[in-house]
């Protein structure tokens, strides 16, 4: 995001500023189901459609992380839940998977809030990192393959800027660099907006469309020269630190290579995020479309209001899991969601889940059950058409009834339903 002066943040020297390589959290074991899944159709932001997911032996997804700054809400984990069940279905039906997750450990809003708490910037990020990876192990989210840092990459960011300079698509400021979007014909494809929309969410989403200078009010901040105060790193175009688009591009690009199957995110960062990410890349390597498919969630409300740390209406995972919250329970309540809609979390949502997770339970401790085939089909059908998530926990909840009414004759059925659920749906029974 484009910076600014902070009072109050500590002084740091440029190139001074180290952090230790990210480190991603466990993972859990996947059970292997009988047969292939099935290969996964899904909303693509870009064209407006469901498309195929068609990767080749490895298929390859980046997922915007968090910015560090406070603790991760219901939002966040509903998110991150929707891009963990893209990754079963893809493991199901037989795929390689390289997913690569980001952390802004450097942004305007983790230095105004350490600031304003009087922390070191860098200790409250890795603080809440690490806060973050413990909610997402807690709830059996499948980690990155690589867990990138801004910091971390910060030589990546600097290799991009550097191309896109050689390209002419980038240009001074009072010292600070900008990418011009009239360098890709094809700017505006992602989102889909009017150019009144772009400059509505650049304002509010961290740009600066009234900054004197610049060629076009959209354009996005590459490199910003240091500023009093805040944290700086040494480069060819001075010192200073990143742009938050160019950062995930970078990492992106150098992890995953040119074209990738899954850009992913909230719907909140469709535009600018990774409108102006695609656009970077395919500048720097004249390839596109830099992601086959754009896939974002849905906004996890709470009073009417979109949850959200600026706003302070937030749920936390961690605060949950304090007050003796099931995980399991905890993900049953956002599976039950559509993950493209809007939806508003109610304090029904987890005492209703944690019902669901106990008649579950129930139903895979008995000796035998109905045929659990149909189970298997089922949600994989429904998470292989768009993951719909809600109808195949439908899916199970009516083999748990009728094993709970009726019982059934297959030794191996209650078994086979407790694959099914922690393989496509990470809930552990």
């Amino acid at each position: 995001m484009a910076g600014r002066a902070l009072a109050g943040a500590p002084a740091v020297a440029p190139a001074a500023v180290t952090l230790a390589d990210m480190q991603s959290w466990p993972g859990p074991d996947v059970p292997r189901l009988p047969g292939t899944g099935i290969p996964l159709r899904i909303w693509d932001t870009a064209t407006g459609e469901l498309r195929p997911t068609a990767p080749g032996s490895i298929a390859r997804m980046y997922v915007c992380g968090i910015t560090p700054y406070d603790a991760t809400h219901l939002g966040h984990a509903a998110t991150y839940l929707a891009f963990d069940l893209l990754q079963r279905v893809w493991l199901d039906g037989g795929l390689e998977v390289a997913y690569v997750q980001n952390v802004t450990d450097v942004d305007d809003p983790l230095l105004v809030r350490a600031a304003e708490t009087g922390d070191d910037w860098a200790a409250l990020a890795a603080r809440e990192t690490e806060l973050f990876r413990r909610d997402m192990a807690s709830l059996r989210v499948l980690p990155p393959t690589d867990y990138v840092g801004a910091v971390e990459a910060m030589p990546r960011i600097v290799e991009l800027i550097e191309r896109l300079q050689g390209k002419g698509a980038a240009y001074d400021v009072d010292g600070d660099l900008y990418f011009p979007v009239s360098a890709d014909p094809r700017f505006g494809s992602v989102a889909n907006l009017d150019p009144a929309g772009m400059l509505a969410l650049s304002a509010e989403h961290g740009g600066d469309p009234q900054r004197a200078g610049k060629k076009d009010p959209l354009d996005c901040l590459l490199w910003q020269a240091a500023r009093p105060g805040q944290p700086a790193w040494d480069s060819p175009f001075g010192p200073g630190r990143p742009g938050w688009h160019v950062e995930c591009t970078a990492i992106a690009l150098r992890l995953l290579g040119e074209t990738i199957d899954v850009l992913g995110g909230g719907s909140d960062l469709a535009f600018p995020h990774h409108e102006m990410g695609a656009a970077e890349a395919a500048v720097a390597t004249g390839t596109w479309p830099f992601a086959r498919t754009f896939v974002h969630t849905g906004m996890v409300g709470l009073d009417g209001t979109k949850m959200s740390k600026s706003l302070g209406n937030l749920v936390l995972v961690s605060r949950l899991r304090e007050q003796g919250a099931d995980p399991m329970a905890i993900r049953l309540a956002l599976l039950a969601h559509s993950y493209r809609g809007d939806w508003e979390w109610t304090p029904a949502d987890l005492p209703d889940a944690q019902r669901r997770l106990d008649r579950w339970r129930h139903a895979v401790a008995v000796d035998a059950g109905p045929d659990a085939a149909p189970v298997l089909d089922g949600v994989r059908r429904h998470l292989a058409d768009d993951l719909k998530a809600p109808a195949a926990l439908a899916v199970i909840d009516r083999w748990a009834d009728e094993a709970l009414a009726r019982g059934g004759r297959e030794p191996s059925a209650p078994a086979l339903v407790q694959a099914v659920t922690d393989a496509l749906l990470g809930v552990a029974l």
